[in-house]
């Protein structure tokens, strides 16, 4: 049986009783025929005659239906509807049936020849003219019928696809991208399918029947990269119906469709390839709208399933993921979750940016999902915290396994500015256990786990122990609080300075400073606030850290008061909540201005939205205490809330410090923008300065300043150095700001 580069094969179970009484009536029309066959374009039976047998009739029909779909309606009556031949006594007679310029199929009949030999085909004809003309009819009728039958078949699998782009057609396992490509490859009928999306590790392919063939794999391979990097280019469909000549990807039997992978107008992350063999239908104008609508689906997907920075799965994805597999797996199968933390990350932040502490997340998720086994699934939590998920698998196998990664993130080379930065991670690993919230219990244990790893040295292994439960925590914070004490009574605190810069004054620059405060541990180690702050306002020690910052800062400034005055210099000091709500702490603080008397131009106070809210008739009795002496006060880290836009009237505050959250956002990011704008035009109107914290990038710089904020401060304008280099650079006149690029968003959460 032949077959057809265009046609598709009509179904034949509808047609094999509807169509006896044009065999009968031929049958009548010739009493000495044989055999009769009537066929359908793609020459296959539609209806044989009883005692039917004949092969070389078969072969010969094929033959003639395949001259007459490659030639078309011929101008010669004779071939246009047909011919004869003749062997061992018989005479086949084959007669092409046409509805104008489509082929319907086709009548053989096979007759003894007469004493007088074989008739004529024109003969023949003009004696079946009756019955080849309703047999015409009802062909093109149940041509018609399937036509119209495929057709809604095919508007039924574009309904399935359209349902699957709007992410209707599903109420969960929105992660499943091989489901989808599936559904696409069947809908389409298509011969294979592939999704390529090399930064997130995706690389899935499908065929129709279930098995990709060795020769599709090999396609596949060879014109992946092109079909990748042209979408990436013309960020639009690419439809090879036809390959090319001189065309990069060779000579190739299918018929191509790729499609970009990208969300909105971010940059094309993957493609999603088609392919037809040369025997299927062209891809058309509509199949492609349908591709790009599905296409967006599965960006949406991978944005809302894969972290932007790691491409691992985010939280709520890994959840939903091990929960569905728990609850696929047999009662007593076991199980283990493993959580990861990066070690020591605060200072990669707090010495080359948090940039660059953003680069060591991606470096080490990248580690981790390369050694990681094809049925582990792997999640980034937030910051530098990491989930993994082993299905049965005991703890006794996982813990070598998580040895394994801890060397490999270990081993990993990791330079910046020509200097080498160690990078290590702690694991904790934990059963999941048999309760009513399996992997929540499991996540807390093997939180639990690293943080004991962590207490025992950093870059280690633990299993998770019921007495690491309730001796961790109160052990880790006994340890810090004695640390805390003991950096008060010895004086081990240090200040660095942090520059902040005017952002439209093209002239001379008034050199202002942030004081930031770091804690020096035992083993001569610097902290930062964001380790031992909770800590001390949890142990009632905050104050006292307060009173140490402020009497160390005027009697550093004191000593150059004016020359820093002459210098234009100023600096501002940060007021932990807790101080606020001391009376004592407050009239501690005017006593200490009053008797240094330094000059209001010099020095200013920040306060934390948070801290004035929750405070708020002490905050307000400080402020105005502060503001009496002439000292300028800002409320930092405002718009973390927007809490205090209803107190803001009662607090005279000179200046808004713009939370850093919101900064990072900036850059593709609408709402922030449209928060940040509001924040200036707010300050404007009360007559407030404005200053960007953490702007960490370059692309973060330009997007603050077109917004209309004052000043600037971050890692991508200055870093923080200690307060006494600063100083003296500053007497000597060589204080100018350092500025860096820095084009990784920065990391939230720190360890």
């Amino acid at each position: 049986m032949s077959s057809s580069a265009d046609d598709e094969t009509v179904e034949t179970t509808a047609f094999s009783t509807s169509l006896d009484p044009y065999g009968q009536l031929v049958r009548v029309l010739m009493p000495r025929a044989s055999y009769i066959a009537i066929f359908d374009r793609l020459s296959t039976p539609l209806w044989l005659s009883d005692g039917y047998d004949g092969t070389d009739l078969l072969h010969l029909v094929e033959e003639s239906l395949s001259a007459a779909r490659q030639e078309g309606a011929s101008k010669d009556e004779a071939h246009r509807h047909g011919f004869s031949r003749s062997w061992d006594g018989d005479t086949a007679y084959v007669f092409i049936l046409r509805d104008g310029a489509n082929l319907l199929g086709g009548l053989a009949v096979s007759c003894q020849d007469g004493s007088n030999g074989a008739r004529s085909s024109a003969f023949v004809h003009g004696l079946l003219r009756p019955a080849l003309q309703v047999l015409a009819r009802e062909l093109a009728h149940q041509q018609s019928v399937g036509d119209l039958r495929r057709n809604l078949s095919s508007r039924d699998g574009d309904l399935a696809l359209l349902l699957e782009a709007s992410g209707a057609a599903q109420e969960r396992d929105d992660d499943d991208l091989e489901r989808l490509l599936k559904q696409c490859v069947s809908n389409l009928d298509c011969a294979v399918g592939a999704l390529l999306i090399p930064d997130r590790k995706i690389a899935l392919c499908c065929a129709a029947d279930g098995t990709v063939r060795s020769a599709d794999a090999e396609v596949l391979e060879k014109t992946k990269k092109h079909l990748l990097a042209w979408v990436q280019v013309q960020r639009r469909a690419l439809v090879l119906n036809k390959t090319p000549p001189n065309s990069p990807l060779g000579s190739l039997p299918y018929k191509i469709l790729a499609c970009p992978i990208r969300h909105g107008v971010e940059q094309v992350a993957g493609v999603l390839i088609l392919f037809k063999r040369v025997g299927q239908a062209e891809f058309d104008a509509r199949q492609v709208r349908i591709v790009e609508l599905l296409s967006r689906r599965i960006a949406h997907v991978v944005q809302s399933v894969y972290d932007p920075a790691t491409g691992l799965l985010t939280r709520t994805a890994f959840e939903q993921r091990v929960l569905a597999s728990l609850a696929g797996a047999e009662a007593n199968d076991q199980h283990c979750v493993v959580y990861a933390d990066v070690d020591r990350l605060h200072l990669v932040n707090e010495n080359h940016g948090m940039h660059v502490g953003d680069e060591v997340i991606v470096r080490v998720a990248e580690t981790i999902r390369d050694n990681l086994p094809a049925n582990v699934s792997a999640s980034r939590l937030a910051g530098d915290r990491f989930a993994l998920f082993f299905p049965n698998e005991h703890s006794d196998t996982v813990l070598p396994l998580a040895e394994k990664l801890r060397d490999a993130v270990r081993c990993t080379e990791f330079r910046r500015e020509q200097q080498v930065i160690p990078l290590s991670i702690s694991f904790g690993v934990a059963a999941v256990p048999n309760v009513r919230y399996p992997l929540s219990h499991a996540l807390a244990a093997a939180e639990v786990a690293c943080k004991a790893a962590k207490d025992r040295g950093r870059g280690r292994v633990e299993a998770y122990r019921e007495a690491d439960r309730n001796v961790s925590r109160p052990a880790e914070d006994a340890a810090l609080l004695g640390s805390l004490r003991e950096a008060i009574v010895n004086d081990r605190f240090r200040m660095d300075a942090q520059p902040i810069v005017r952002l439209h004054d093209s002239g001379a620059q008034p050199h202002r400073f942030e004081l930031l405060l770091r804690m020096i541990d035992s083993s001569g180690e610097r902290i930062t606030p964001d380790k031992f702050l909770s800590a001390a306002e949890r142990y009632q020690l905050a104050t006292d850290i307060d009173r140490w910052v402020v009497n160390y800062a005027l009697e550093v400034l004191s000593s150059a008061s004016p020359a820093l005055l002459r210098l234009d210099a100023h600096f501002s000091i940060n007021i932990a909540g807790q101080s606020l709500g001391d009376p004592e702490f407050s009239r501690f603080l005017e006593q200490r201005l009053r008797e240094f008397a330094l000059p209001p131009q010099l020095l200013s106070f920040e306060i934390a939205e948070t801290a004035a809210v929750a405070n708020i008739v002490q905050a307000e009795q400080l402020i105005r205490r502060v503001r009496d002496l002439g000292y300028a006060i800002a409320l930092d880290d405002f718009g973390r809330g927007l809490s205090s836009l209803t107190y803001l009237k009662s607090l005279p505050v000179s200046h808004l410090k713009i939370d850093g959250g919101l900064i990072r956002e900036l850059v593709g990011k609408q709402p922030a923008q449209s928060m940040v704008t509001a924040i200036v035009q707010l300050a404007r109107a009360m007559n407030l300065k404005t200053t960007a914290e953490c702007i960490e990038s370059e692309a973060i710089l330009a997007a603050v300043g077109q917004l209309g904020v004052d000043f600037g401060q971050g890692f991508a304008i200055g870093r923080p150095r200690p307060v006494e280099q600063v100083l003296q650079d500053l007497l000597r006149g060589s204080a100018g700001v350092v500025r860096q690029p820095a084009t990784a968003r920065p990391n939230r959460l720190v360890s």
